[in-house]
């Protein structure tokens, strides 16, 4: 530790540390332009400068390093008179247009002014124009750079923390001017970061223009609703409508950035296309009813299909309160356990459980990233967790973290990783396999006789020496971090690699790593879900349904009957249904009509259920065949929690009213379960946690009053690492002659949620169809094509986007675009689906001269 003194404060700090940082601990307030936190110092501002004793000049508080001793003012004549001197050459230029400019009440240069700048300027010169008028440089930013102060945070944030390069300066000293290329931010991901962190109004969110004040707003903190990230973000409303999404620079993982979604992705609330009344089905057409009218309607159809299975599905994006509210009424009103919680993936507790339990480390990804290694294994994070991807390349690009990636599909991140191993559509099992093979031949004798067993050292990666190198590097580093995409658990090989990640797992154990394990989930509280119990061989806090000690105790606390056998999962689920086995469905906020493989499938089968209820906040395509619509309330119209990928539990706080006759989704289940059994009491949001406390372990002893701002952290399981050592799968290679279709999320969009927000749509409103370099010229494809991608199942058509950083033979096409009906492509128990693509053109010709009855070869 070193010593500083500063306004005659002293205070030992870390070596290393700025003299800024140590000011900012004893409470002493330094101004700044240029700087911010999660940044390398600039120090072009000047406006930090101080007075340190012993130097001639003042110096930047901001990068100069403390040493012992060190004896600084912050407050004297000379330090005064330079901040004001400052101040007066930043107003020589700026134009006086507060009134109408969208930063007035929270401008930096405003308070900074009034708190340190001259009461009267000495420039008489004509201010510098750059612009007329504001320019749009996208949908959802707007810039006036004649106010821009040149302070470089906008450029240094998309560039060292988003790392999109989307903005860049032209010109030098009074002109330099901060521009997108070629006037536009054409390669922007349009995540606003700009806007947050830009200190004057030069960077603008064209949606929120002129709309409001910040003293007109209410503000609300709370968790955004997309991905499993968990960033915190606040929310302002005017008179119950809602305006905007900011970030503030000291809470939650996210520490002031967000992506796209998150900052723009909020306006599907206030969507038109919500649930207006309950609704019945007559005549084969769906009817608005009163509440009354539907209670008495469904009270009719639950007692005719008294004694026939029942099943639920709940979405991961509900409160946990809500999902452990829905999966104790299918338990205990119900009687069933055919639960699930995500109707496009398979959930293999078996493997997924111990997984979860023995090795998920429940502590800020900030500190598990912290490690010598990340690795990170399947899907997409620039797309699924955009966020988490800013994370890790400032681990990669400051700490120097050994970033490690292994995928199918190219990301962003593989630009800052020391080793990319890039796996075939579905051959993350095998890729995995070969890691460890490599880890145990190198390891030798160190590792226990069960995990070298079977395992000669050779690797079964066929094409490459990649996973060699990658086992190289984890060997070398003393802690190592996993981060799984959730990806991984979509094909029928879920199993398979799961098992081949937990036998990863333990040989880096076994070696004595340091290790951390996280999901990096694509919903808002898939953790949650599967911590509330919403599965069907799992109970709250991922115990076994036929763990009897586990359902005693939460039989004695709820006062009824669990069933001890473990119950269907969602695709059995349908199985029951399409072959009239299925009384009641009960789905909430989920739509497998959109989501599940199969889209013909899943249609007759929901159709078959005897009784389908559906409660969401908009009329989906699977509310559009069901018996009973009950209107839900949506995403900040009531308050709870979630848990993100961290194992952090952070309140989600009501913004707004539900709208029309929605109401809460605890009230519709207290609606629902009371007409079975109109004994039971009403849900009340904060006893439900308190239950969650007492009958969760790892949420034991938390209270919503003591979540705070940033949370609370849910606690591991005692459960003992370890287990058995699964076989590793053949050495064959997954490669294919065939394409392969793989989905996920893009960038722009999360699920189908988001397609109801009006500004994600004038941002990336049209599907694509992506594939690789190679692929497209053998297809004789180009950029911007209309292609139709087409499988044993059906085919759709959309615009090619060509990707040179794509492997050989994997077409991605994303889930978000209602109008595409992917899952209409594949069939269910295959993933990657395979696919022929082609030219849209050349199969309209071929279908036209099919229809006039003449061959191909008279096509001019």
């Amino acid at each position: 530790m070193v010593s500083i003194t500063i306004n005659q404060q002293t205070l030992e700090v870390e070596p290393g540390s700025t003299v800024l940082q140590a000011a900012e601990r004893l409470g002493i307030d330094i101004p700044t332009f240029c700087y911010l936190k999660r940044l390398p110092a600039l120090a072009s501002c000047r406006m930090c400068l101080v007075e340190v004793e012993g130097q001639r000049r003042l110096q930047p508080s901001c990068a100069t390093a403390v040493t012992d001793g060190m004896v600084v003012r912050t407050n004297t004549p000379l330090i005064d008179e330079t901040r004001s001197s400052m101040l007066d050459m930043l107003l020589a230029n700026h134009p006086l247009d507060c009134p109408i400019c969208d930063k007035g009440g929270e401008c930096e240069l405003q308070d900074l002014v009034m708190a340190y700048g001259p009461r009267e300027s000495r420039f008489r010169d004509a201010k510098r124009v750059f612009h007329s008028r504001d320019i749009r440089l996208s949908p959802v930013i707007i810039m006036n750079v004649n106010r821009c102060i040149q302070c470089q945070r906008c450029v240094r944030m998309c560039e060292e923390v988003v790392g999109a390069v989307a903005l860049g300066t032209v010109e030098k000293g009074m002109d330099t001017a901060v521009t997108g290329f070629e006037g536009s931010l054409a390669s922007c991901d349009q995540c606003g970061n700009c806007v947050e962190v830009c200190p004057v109004g030069a960077l603008m969110s064209f949606p929120y223009r002129y709309k409001a004040r910040p003293w007109d707003l209410a503000e609300t903190d709370t968790v955004c609703p997309h991905c499993g990230t968990g960033c915190q973000l606040t929310v302002g409303t005017r008179k119950g409508e809602f305006m905007r999404v900011r970030s503030k620079a000291d809470h939650g993982v996210n520490r002031e950035t967000l992506c796209v979604r998150g900052r723009f992705g909020l306006d599907f609330v206030m969507s038109r296309e919500r649930i207006k009344r309950p609704m019945v089905r007559r005549d084969d057409a769906l009817v608005p009813v009163s509440w009354e009218e539907a209670g008495d309607y469904l009270q009719g159809r639950l007692s005719a299909v008294e004694g026939k299975a029942a099943g639920g599905l709940a979405s991961p994006r509900l409160p946990n309160e809500v999902l452990y509210q829905f999966q104790k009424v299918m338990r205990t009103v119900f009687r069933t356990n055919n639960i699930d919680s995500a109707s496009r993936w398979s959930t293999p507790f078996d493997t997924l459980g111990p997984l979860v339990a023995a090795f998920y480390t429940r502590a800020p990804l900030e500190e598990v990233i912290g490690n010598d290694c990340v690795l990170v294994v399947g899907g997409n994070v620039t797309d699924e967790n955009p966020v988490t991807e800013y994370l890790l390349r400032d681990g990669a690009r400051r700490r120097r973290t050994g970033l490690l990636m292994l995928s199918a599909r190219p990301s962003r991140l593989d630009a800052d990783a020391r080793v990319v191993v890039r796996v075939a559509p579905g051959g993350e099992a095998a890729s995995i396999a070969a890691v460890v093979a490599a880890l145990v031949a190198a390891a030798g004798q160190a590792l226990p006789a069960n995990m070298r067993a079977g395992i000669d050292g050779r690797a079964t990666h066929p094409d490459s020496d990649e996973p060699g190198r990658l086992a190289t590097a984890l060997l070398e580093g003393g802690s190592v971090t996993v981060l799984v995409s959730a990806d991984l658990l979509r094909p029928p090989l879920a199993r398979a690699t799961l098992q081949q990640l937990h036998n990863l797992l333990q040989v880096l154990r076994a070696l004595g790593k340091g290790l951390a394990v996280q999901f990096l989930f694509d919903r808002a509280n898939q953790l949650g879900a599967w911590d509330m119990g919403v599965l069907p061989a799992a109970l709250p806090g991922l115990r076994a349904v036929a763990d009897d000690t586990a359902r005693t105790t939460l039989e004695r606390a709820w006062g009824a009957q669990i069933p001890s056998e473990p119950g269907a999962d969602f695709d059995a689920m349908l199985e029951l249904c399409d072959t009239g086995q299925m009384g009641a469905l009960y789905i909430a906020a989920s739509d497998p009509v959109m989501s599940y493989p199969d889209r013909e499938f899943v249609q007759r089968a929901l159709r078959a259920a005897d009784l389908l209820i559906v409660q969401d906040a908009f009329l989906t395509d699977t509310a559009g065949l069901a018996d009973v619509v009950l209107p839900a309330a949506s995403y900040g119209e009531e308050s709870g929690t979630f848990t993100n990928n961290e194992g952090r539990i952070q309140k989600v706080c009501k913004f707004r009213e539900p709208t029309f006759a929605a109401r809460g989704n605890l009230a519709i289940f207290d609606f629902v379960a009371g007409l079975r059994n109109p004994s039971l009491r009403s849900s009340v949001q904060s006893e439900i946690f308190d239950e969650i406390a007492r009958l969760v372990p790892a949420y034991a002893g938390l209270t919503l009053t003591g979540l705070g701002s940033e949370g609370a952290f849910t606690r591991a399981s005692l459960v003992p690492p370890g287990g058995a050592f699964f076989t590793p799968p053949p050495a064959s290679s997954t490669a294919t002659d065939r394409l392969m279709l793989m989905t996920g999320n893009c960038l722009f969009h999360n699920g189908y949620l988001s397609e109801h927000s009006e500004i994600l749509n004038t941002v990336a409103d049209d599907p694509y169809v992506e594939m690789g370099a190679w692929d497209a010229v053998q297809l004789g494809l180009q950029e911007g094509d209309q292609v139709v991608v087409r499988s044993a199942q059906g085919e759709l058509t959309a615009q090619l986007k060509v990707n040179k950083h794509f492997p050989k033979g994997l077409v991605f096409v994303p889930e978000n675009y209602r109008a595409l009906r992917l899952n209409a492509l594949m069939r269910r128990g295959e993933y990657p689906c395979p696919v022929d693509v082609q030219k849209a053109q050349a199969v309209f010709e071929i279908a036209a001269v099919a229809a006039a009855g003449t061959g191909p070869e008279n096509l001019r």
